[in-house]
């Protein structure tokens, strides 16, 4: 396919950088796939045996996590990966939702009217889908992040917003019935004291130690207490991020894209992303 746009991810950042460790599986001593980027949008090239939906010239874009090689002119992605793009987006709007959108529906799907959420590192891709949905699902929204994007965070939605740097969320404030941790850092005995009895706990990314703990003792100290702590195992593909289009499309979510960059200038746009100055999505245009 011929590449129009691909969004950066954080993804990107870690598998670039091989940390967490996580990032290496299937590449110990280099990325698995050389040349990165998995939300694509772009023209149909040509198609393999045995595809049908998609012909040379439609318009599609989709995650291509599992064969990368967003970052240049052409790459080769799975059938089953790809939608076709709506024509009332730009590819640069497009490639901005496949993952981070999938990521932010399934992350706030228990946020309802009355609930408590917060979401960690809620300035970001991922985030700033996440605080519109939970608010356009009637919680009370607060969004975690860098100094430098507060007010990005309160232009989204969100009710409060916190500098991770000045003021640690799991300490002195109201227990949240909803907790999405895009970058979880923390112990699990604080994100356990960060949560109301019956709340809900998910990370996505963070460092090895605080996933495997979660995964280990957050299970254990979340039963014992009555909450429930675990990692959210997104699942990928078009059933998973059409909807977010289509609120999109309706006008009831906004795509909010920080910066776009030249083919050339990867580097530069992974630095900005993976250094936390990206308000919202950064977009690679090859021309």
């Amino acid at each position: 396919m011929k590449i129009a746009a691909t969004s950066i991810n954080l993804s990107d950042w870690e598998g670039l950088r091989g940390s967490p460790l996580y990032a290496r599986m299937g590449g110990l001593r280099a990325p698995r796939r050389p040349t990165l980027g998995s939300d694509i949008a772009g023209l149909v090239e040509a198609v393999g045996q045995g595809v049908t939906r998609f012909h040379p010239g439609d318009e599609v874009y989709g995650d291509n996590l599992q064969l990368m090689g967003g970052f240049a002119e052409y790459s080769v992605a799975r059938e089953s990966a790809l939608a076709f793009k709506p024509a009332e987006l730009t590819f640069a709007e497009a490639s901005t939702i496949p993952q981070a959108g999938a990521i932010a529906l399934q992350g706030t799907a228990r946020a309802s009217t009355g609930s408590r959420m917060l979401i960690n590192g809620a300035g970001g891709g991922s985030g700033s889908f996440a605080i519109q949905l939970a608010k356009r699902s009637g919680a009370h929204v607060t969004g975690v992040d860098n100094a430098h994007k507060l007010e990005f965070m309160r232009t989204l939605g969100a009710d409060e917003v916190i500098d991770y740097r000045r003021d640690d969320f799991t300490r002195g404030h109201e227990p949240y019935d909803l907790i999405l941790d895009l970058v979880a850092h923390r112990s699990v005995f604080a994100y356990r004291r960060a949560l109301a009895p019956g709340g809900w706990y998910r990370c996505v990314g963070g460092s090895v130690r605080s996933l495997l703990r979660v995964l280990t003792i957050g299970a254990t100290v979340g039963m014992i207490t009555g909450r429930h702590l675990g990692v959210l195992a997104v699942k990928p593909g078009p059933a998973h991020f059409q909807p977010l289009t289509n609120l999109c499309l309706a006008g009831h979510v906004g795509i909010h894209i920080d910066r776009t960059y030249p083919l050339d200038e990867v580097p530069e746009a992974l630095a900005h992303v993976g250094q936390g100055r990206a308000l919202g999505k950064v977009v690679i245009t090859p021309t």
